[in-house]
């Protein structure tokens, strides 16, 4: 039985790929001359801190459209809320989303069962496994959750004969 999988990932190598291109531009740029700033890349958030909230969101603008140019999805990065501490220091936590949230993999399979397509959706660990009697069905299932305004940016993989 024909089978594929719905995920939602982030290429962690495009992710570290954008955040020194960043680094490079910030340290060239004139506005950022003699601004102390800062950028923590661990496995699944990225940790903006410098000297003023306007200095912040002009590094969050800069990794947006880096991110954006390396094809990692604006929805699939969540961005925290800016803290401001007492001396002035703006600090920012950007999350990446590694998996489909419960809520969305749950629309994701009422929305399947719902589309009288002849397929199975089973919600497995972070991601939607989609099953079928023919490809055909999985193609128009891929067509049907790619028409779906979801909150994240969903890939599809391991396809399966």
């Amino acid at each position: 039985m024909p089978s594929f999988d719905i995920t939602c990932e982030v290429d962690l190598t495009e992710v570290k790929n954008a955040t020194n291109m960043v680094r490079k531009e910030l340290q060239t740029r004139f506005d950022f001359r003699g601004v102390v700033w800062e950028m923590i890349e661990e496995e699944h958030t990225i940790t903006l801190t410098s000297e003023s909230e306007y200095k912040l969101e002009a590094i969050l603008e800069v990794l947006r459209d880096r991110l954006a140019r390396r094809g990692v999805s604006q929805k699939n990065v969540e961005v925290g809320k800016m803290e401001t501490s007492s001396t002035g220091r703006a600090r920012q936590v950007l999350t990446l989303r590694d998996s489909i949230p419960a809520d969305v993999a749950k629309q994701i399979a009422v929305s399947l069962r719902g589309a009288d397509l002849k397929v199975q959706a089973a919600i497995e660990h972070g991601k939607v496994r989609v099953s079928g009697k023919k490809r055909d069905d999985l193609q128009s299932a891929i067509a049907h959750v790619r028409g779906l305004d979801l909150t994240i940016a969903v890939g599809f993989g391991n396809f399966r004969e």
